[in-house]
């Protein structure tokens, strides 16, 4: 346990602006690229390519693919914010650790176009790799954060049109519940050192655009029904205010009577993944992440 670690990167979250202030929302997009870019992107190579009319970024091992299987990953970004090179890092650790291809798809952003957009564009890209003849059980979605939300989301509107479900989903601190009524969006208020409450509410009225909160695809963490999803794994750490969108899903996957991890990480904060080489516990929960993915998709196929 690297306490020393965990403090180190808490004081660094907490020296910088805390949640997402209201600002413009180009300006939050700007401040959200400058900080994702200081964290480091293990070597691999990258393409971009369209995806069901969507720009998309494909990335292979530096040595080429050794893995069958496909991560179709959705980046973070409260919805409103990222791209795929904002989460280039994350993307290119599973890559490196699995020996799998992945397809990172830019999805729209709120609030041009809030929900469902970016649902509808990452059920798209899915349709598009199973037309394309990949086989759902080959591919994995994965995500972070609004990202991570979107590996259910996606998964449920899949599920809707009739389309055959993914072999796996992979969610690091998904945003789960747009009702903001878990116990850890009070208990850990100024525990949490990058999101606020406030910043919270601005970035998802933004997504919700007016919309109801309380329905399956904004709130799947309350209101999702999940049978028949594939394995789940939920990574999460304790010092976050959506702490509790992952317990609270885990909950319903084990009611659904679905396969899933619920990975909690003591002392981190949102997405500390990403923090690889300042953070030993980023580099396990990666590990852990590949090992779940390689399991799943290797058995599915």
């Amino acid at each position: 346990m690297s306490r020393q670690q965990r403090a180190d990167v808490d004081a660094v979250l907490r020296k910088g602006p805390q949640g997402f202030a209201p600002e413009p929302v180009e300006k939050m997009r700007d401040a959200f690229a400058a900080l994702m870019a200081l964290f480091p992107v293990p070597p691999v190579q990258t393409s971009e390519l369209t995806l069901a009319g969507r720009p998309a970024v494909l990335v292979e091992p530096e040595k080429g693919v050794s893995s069958p299987g496909t991560i179709l990953y959705f980046h973070g970004g409260s919805f409103a914010l990222g791209s795929p090179q904002t989460a280039m890092g994350l993307t290119a650790n599973l890559v490196n650790r699995t020996g799998m291809r992945s397809i990172s798809v830019d999805y729209r952003l709120a609030p041009e176009n809030p929900f469902p957009a970016g649902i509808h564009d990452c059920v798209a890209a899915y349709r598009a790799l199973l037309d394309g003849g990949a086989d759902a059980a080959s591919i994995a979605f994965a995500g972070d954060s609004a990202g991570g939300g979107l590996t259910i989301t996606t998964t449920l509107a899949a599920r809707d049109a009739g389309l055959p479900l993914p072999g796996a989903l992979v969610a690091f601190s998904p945003g789960l519940d747009h009702t903001r009524s878990g116990a850890s969006m009070q208990t850990k208020q100024g525990i949490d050192p990058f999101f606020t409450k406030e910043g919270m509410a601005h970035t998802a009225a933004m997504y919700l655009g007016g919309q109801d909160p309380n329905q399956a695809q904004t709130a799947p963490a309350v209101l999702a029904d999940l049978a028949g999803f594939p394995p789940i794994l939920l990574q999460v750490g304790t010092n976050e205010l959506l702490l509790d969108d992952s317990v609270r899903l885990a909950q319903r996957a084990r009611d659904a009577e679905v396969d899933v991890i619920l990975d909690v990480t003591a002392g981190v904060p949102h997405v500390f993944q990403s923090f690889t080489g300042h953070l030993d516990e980023a580099g396990f929960a990666l590990d852990r992440a590949a090992l779940f993915l390689t399991q799943h998709l290797q058995a599915s196929s």
